[in-house]
């Protein structure tokens, strides 16, 4: 064929390569595996490439009954977090030919309203981030596959859950705390009733409970800089009695640490030398701050790739990959020995 005097089809793709036209459907729509080798689909790929041939999308969408087009719904979009969450899927479906619309739910972690007319008709699938999924009951309808990230594994409603290992974090950072001396903790706990949170308060409590004198205060907070100054000056002060000020503050996310170092200049107090204070996230703030924050390290991009991997399977008919999601406790200049 004549490179550009009409359009390249999959008939021409067949010939190029050798092979029958279903291969060549098989090998483009991502569905070879187990049918043609491994040589056989690369010889696909680039006689496609040479000739320049992209697949009639709406056409093939049309006969599979789909839209390819996926909803990742969110509960905001004021952390760089849920950014890297969208990246990470986006740059996986994109190589399947999957189109990745963001969705940030009005009401946070309660009830998603359905921003189409009816998202079963627009939709192949959904990931939620960080939600309840009984708070997604409207968009999913009856029908579309769901898959949940940062969600309670049993007795979800989704069809695959992905997981941050989030218990373990918060024992990385417990244990990283107590090899240092300390003994009065303060949880500046995120004010959001959602598992991911449950799971960060129920990991530390028996990470501090199990070492004699060690004792565990809890105050709750928003998710913000100002919210968190507020709380944590008010415990810190509250606890600076005959019980004692904390010497250590394990906060659930970045920004509420950056609260808690706010309120701790506040009072005259010095991270590390009188107060250490941990993150979890490891935001572009975490290294803002001074001195730069201990945190544990969520890879948030590889967290998307893993949802969209498990929502294409699950519409592939395939078992999703199981297991958590590794996490890393980065230790900075916000922590030292207690009484330092």
């Amino acid at each position: 064929m004549a490179r550009g005097s009409t359009r390249p089809t999959s008939r021409d793709v067949a010939q190029a390569a050798g092979v029958s036209q279903a291969a060549v459907s098989l090998v483009l729509g991502d569905k070879w595996r187990g049918r043609v080798s491994e040589t056989t689909a690369e010889r696909v790929r680039q006689a496609a490439r040479e000739l320049g041939y992209r697949p009639n999308l709406a056409a093939r969408n049309l006969r599979l009954g789909r839209t390819r087009t996926v909803l990742l719904v969110v509960p905001a979009l004021t952390t760089e977090f849920f950014a890297g969450v969208y990246t990470g899927a986006a740059r996986v479906a994109a190589r399947h030919g999957f189109g990745v619309v963001l969705y940030p739910s009005p009401e946070g972690v309660g009830p998603a309203r359905d921003p189409f007319a009816s998202a079963q008709a627009a939709l192949d699938g959904v990931i939620a981030s960080s939600m309840a999924a009984d708070a997604l009951t409207a968009i999913r309808g009856d029908q579309l596959p769901l898959v949940m990230l940062d969600s309670d594994p049993e007795g979800s409603l989704g069809a695959a859950t992905v997981n941050l290992d989030i218990r373990d974090g918060v024992r990385q950072v417990a244990e990283h705390l107590l090899a240092l001396g300390h003994r009065d903790f303060l949880h500046l706990a995120a004010d959001i009733p959602s598992w991911t949170f449950h799971v960060r308060a129920r990991e530390l409590a028996a990470r501090v409970g199990s070492v004699p004198g060690a004792s565990l205060r809890t105050a709750a907070a928003p998710i913000s800089i100002e919210g968190a100054l507020a709380a944590a000056e008010a415990a810190l002060t509250e606890t600076g009695g005959a019980q004692g000020r904390p010497t250590a503050v394990v906060c659930d996310d970045d920004k509420l640490a950056a609260g808690v170092y706010k309120a701790v200049r506040r009072l005259g107090l010095r991270i590390p030398e009188d107060v250490s204070v941990t993150g979890l996230d490891d935001l572009a703030l975490a290294t803002a701050l001074d001195p730069e924050l201990t945190t544990v390290r969520l890879d948030s991009e590889l967290f998307g790739e893993r949802g969209m991997e498990a929502l294409l399977a699950v519409l592939d008919g395939r078992t999703p990959t199981e297991g958590d999601i590794p996490v890393h406790l980065v230790v900075r200049g916000s922590t030292a020995r207690a009484g330092a």
